[in-house]
Formats: structure tokens, sequence, C-alpha cells
């Protein structure tokens, strides 16, 4: 398994979010988290990026993930599109991109990367320039994607990939996490 918790128990303070909670996700493994406002799924996503503390076997590729800052979760193959995107506003798409490849010193894969996040979204490439507030919801969530997979992520974590977004935006986006899930690459 690529991915495994066992006992997983994260709280908010005294609050407790998860609790013993258990699931392992396959390499190529497209696995959705279903529930209510309120239920875990945020959290859970921020435990395994090591953006929240948590109790219990979390191990990636073999390894526990507790050892490791945020940082070095992405380092590891771990990439986190977060709950409202969390883009940054007044740079371009093509710079929100490449701040997701930071860690990256393979320019030639970088680049390559960035020609396939154009392939997934056609409308990034033409718009590479503009100014990313300036882009509808669906167009934001596009990049905040493209900005995951520019850190060549073996685990994609995608938090509420569909919420405020046009219906039609929506099909473009779901048939691109299908073929970011084809290609080999993980998806919670």
């Amino acid at each position: 398994m690529m991915l495994e918790l066992d006992q997983l128990t994260a709280a908010y303070g005294q609050a407790i979010a998860l609790e013993n909670l258990s699931l392992q996700i396959g390499k190529g493994e497209l696995v959705a988290i279903l529930g209510p406002n309120g239920a875990g799924k945020s959290t859970l996503l921020k435990v395994i990026s090591r953006a929240l503390p948590s109790r219990g076997t979390l191990n990636f590729n073999g390894r526990s993930l507790h050892q490791y800052s945020t940082e070095q979760v992405v380092g590891q193959g771990i990439c986190h599109c977060p709950e409202g995107r969390r883009l940054f506003p007044e740079l371009s798409v093509i710079k929100n991109l490449q701040l997701g490849a930071y860690l990256r010193h393979d320019r030639d894969a970088v680049a390559r990367d960035l020609e396939r996040v154009y392939a997934l979204f056609p409308i990034l490439a033409e718009r590479r320039d503009q100014i990313v507030s300036t882009l509808s919801g669906g167009q934001q969530q596009m990049v905040a994607i493209g900005r995951a997979l520019m850190g060549a992520p073996q685990l994609l974590l995608l938090d509420e990939p569909s919420v405020g977004i046009a219906h039609r935006l929506k099909m473009e986006i779901f048939a691109a996490i299908r073929k970011i899930c084809d290609a080999g690459v993980a998806i919670l």
C-alpha cells in the first residue's frame, strides 16, 4: 500500500476531529471520502499533509510521515490542493503554477509537467499571463490542481475540488482528475 493509516486520531485543542480512523490507498487508486460538513474530511487531508498533528499510524511508501514537516511531505510525493484554492491572487497563472514546483530542481521534468498541466487544462495555457484573481472560480480551481501537479505527486490530496464551480467546468475538472489517476497518480 502507498498510504496506510491505522488508528489515526487528530484534534483541534480538546475537540477530537478524527478518532481511530483506518484507511489504505494503493498506487494509482482514486478514493473519495464522503460525509457532511464537520465530519473530518478536510482534517484528514491536513493530517496526511502534516499541517495538523496526529497520533496513530501514518505511513507513506512504508515510512512514517510523523517525522516530516509539511514541506518535507511534499518532497516525499504528497501534494495537497486545499479547499478554497489558496492561490496567490495577485500573481499570474504561470507564476502560481511555477510555485508548485518550488522544491524541484529537475528543470526539464518541470517543463514537461507544465506542458502536462496545460494539456489537462488548455484554458490555462491561453491565460498563462493573466492575473489569477481575474479568472472564474472553475479556472482558479484548475490553477490550484495544476499547482499541486507541479510538485510531481505520487499522491494528490484534493479537498472539495468542485465546490462553487459551474457544472460545465466541474465536468472538465472531473475528466482531468480521471486522466491524472489514469497516469498513475493516486488521488484522495
